[in-house]
């Protein structure tokens, strides 16, 4: 294909300076680009005028090497004037204009190890107060329930408690079964080696009413309706529909949060005892299939060894598990910022955050029966 040599020239009129650009503006041509623009000199006047009059074709690669000369000249990316180009060569040149004028992001900086760790120690101190800050609304917002019981909205509660808690039960009776037959089958094949197998009825019982139970019906808590408390609000919140309830002269703490706080606090006590039955079931039938224990001998075993300090255990922890649970979860909602993304990623921190409490909580409560003997 026949090309025009690149050549530029200026000159000045009315103490306006005229850039004229003829030829062909292209990669292929970039050398002689680079030539036509080494030579090149910016007399001093006001107004700058880019005329592409003479100009065949220009690309983004030329359009960048000639503003950024310009830029060298002292004359800003934003600054030339554009007349006599046509459309199409007009709207590529004010796109490169716009690129080079746009700001952008520094590149990646690789912190130390100190950085790191100061940084992440000042976000978890941040997220510690935020935590207790909401907590702390919370317990005023429950003391003024308290106050009126008109507040409390028992419709909304008895929802939320339909869905966290029956809605639960199928889930919840099979994870906790087939971890009471995991452990019963575990620990019967070292117990038959010293012929104590009945005691994996001792084993089952304290394991699965003690931490077991409760640790798991917490998890799928967390991740069930802890989530779904998340993904609610944020998306009420993103809708501006918080705000909304917010202008109606309503607390969105008492319309939002509370009712599913109360809701948790029930149901999940009641999970955990039905999670006990269905762990100690899963045991008992690989007692009966593997070990050789009649049902009737292995609840006599349970009876046995489980004392009613023992099965109150998981109960009590639960109700502080269910705090926790649906004090991050709904924090992390109301803290979404406004768009799809903060949706999905408060939702994930949700589960992350609530399942890591329930363990440190867990240890926490193990310290603590260990002390006082329970």
């Amino acid at each position: 294909m026949q090309t025009t040599a690149v050549a530029i020239h200026c000159q000045v009129e009315d103490a306006t300076t005229i850039i004229r650009l003829t030829g062909t503006w292209r990669l292929r041509n970039l050398p002689d680009v680079i030539a036509a623009l080494g030579g090149f000199t910016l007399p001093r006047a006001g107004e700058v005028v880019l005329d592409g009059g003479g100009l065949e074709s220009i690309d983004t690669a030329a359009a960048f090497v000639l503003l950024e000369r310009l830029a060298k000249l002292g004359c800003a990316a934003e600054a030339p004037a554009t007349r006599h180009f046509s459309d199409k060569h007009a709207r590529l040149v004010d796109l490169v204009r716009q690129r080079m004028c746009t700001p952008t992001a520094l590149g990646s900086l690789h912190r130390g190890v100190l950085y790191r760790i100061g940084a992440a120690s000042v976000a978890l101190l941040g997220e510690l107060r935020r935590a207790v800050s909401f907590m702390g609304l919370v317990t005023i917002e429950l003391l003024r329930m308290l106050r009126r019981p008109a507040l409390f909205r028992a419709r909304e509660t008895a929802a939320q408690f339909e869905t966290v808690c029956i809605d639960a039960i199928p889930i919840v009776i099979l994870v906790n079964f087939l971890i009471g037959i995991v452990v019963a089958y575990v620990l019967g094949m070292e117990a038959q080696r010293y012929g104590a197998s009945l005691f994996v009825a001792d084993g089952i019982a304290l394991a699965m009413c003690r931490e077991l139970s409760p640790i798991l019906c917490s998890v799928l808590v967390a991740g069930r309706s802890g989530a779904a408390f998340t993904a609610e609000i944020g998306t009420m919140k993103v809708e501006e529909e918080v705000d909304a309830i917010a202008t109606l002269g309503l607390s969105p703490v008492q319309v939002l949060v509370i009712p599913r706080l109360l809701a948790l606090g029930l149901a999940l006590p009641l999970l955990v005892l039905a999670g006990d039955i269905a762990g100690v079931a899963g045991g008992m039938l690989v007692g009966a299939a593997k070990l050789g224990i009649a049902p009737n001998v292995f609840l006599d075993r349970v009876h046995a060894a489980l004392e009613l300090r023992h099965f109150l255990v998981g109960p009590g922890k639960a109700p502080v598990f269910a705090m926790f649970i649906a004090m991050i979860a709904c924090r992390l909602g109301l803290e979404v910022k406004g768009d799809a993304r903060s949706v999905g990623r408060n939702t994930t921190s949700t589960v992350v955050q609530c399942i890591v409490w329930v363990f440190v909580l867990d240890a926490a409560f193990a310290v603590v029966f260990q002390r006082l003997d329970i």
